[in-house]
């Protein structure tokens, strides 16, 4: 499930974002959706249609809908490119923790405003918390230095997939895909997107 109580435009603005196609206003908590019935039992990932830990966020907001959150029985998915917020905040018990890393390599003008690379992956290595790491969409990489960056994070998970939207983004063959995804499996496990099948054939 997903649930989006803080919506609008994110500020770091990756030229790649599927959410670009919808014409977007300012970032603002959206009140009526702290009526939401979340239920009981269910996985949900919060902010899935804009980086609600993004620097032009609100505090409050945030807080808000943290506790908003801790009504409910469920497990949350928390994911972010800048997840040095997620050392900052008092989040439920049963959450997961995620950022997005899609190369070892910086790409400035794909990722615009995003925090860097490196400054992602040394945040996460400080949680100690139940984490997983999205590779989507997958950019050109090292395969080495790639692999040992994803192992610093200890994963539970990693999904992969790729541009679906035509972005004609810097990206990397079938069999270096393969040997990721091969090397990635020795410590954790690997969940392969629909849309990745483009690169595989």
């Amino acid at each position: 499930h997903t649930w989006n109580p803080i919506k609008g435009k994110c500020l770091h603005d990756c030229s790649y974002c599927y959410m670009k196609r919808f014409s977007l206003k300012d970032v603002r908590l959206d009140e009526k959706e702290l009526n939401t019935d979340l239920g009981s039992g269910n996985f949900i990932f919060v902010g899935s249609g804009t980086d609600m830990f993004a620097n032009n966020v609100s505090e409050e907001w945030i807080e808000k809908v943290l506790e908003y959150c801790k009504k409910f029985d469920n497990k949350y998915l928390f994911q972010s490119k800048n997840p040095i917020k997620f050392l900052l905040y008092k989040f439920p018990e049963n959450s997961v923790f995620g950022t997005t890393i899609e190369s070892n390599r910086d790409y400035p003008e794909i990722m615009n405003n995003s925090p860097q690379i490196l400054g992602r992956k040394v945040r996460m290595r400080q949680l100690r918390k139940t984490k997983m790491v999205t590779i989507e969409p997958i950019l050109d990489f090292d395969l080495e230095e790639f692999v040992k960056m994803i192992k610093s994070i200890q994963p539970s998970w990693v999904n992969i997939g790729a541009d679906s939207k035509g972005h004609k983004l810097p990206e990397p063959g079938k069999e270096k895909i393969q040997a990721l995804i091969d090397e990635l499996s020795t410590f954790t496990t690997v969940k392969i997107k629909t849309n990745l099948s483009r690169l595989m054939k």
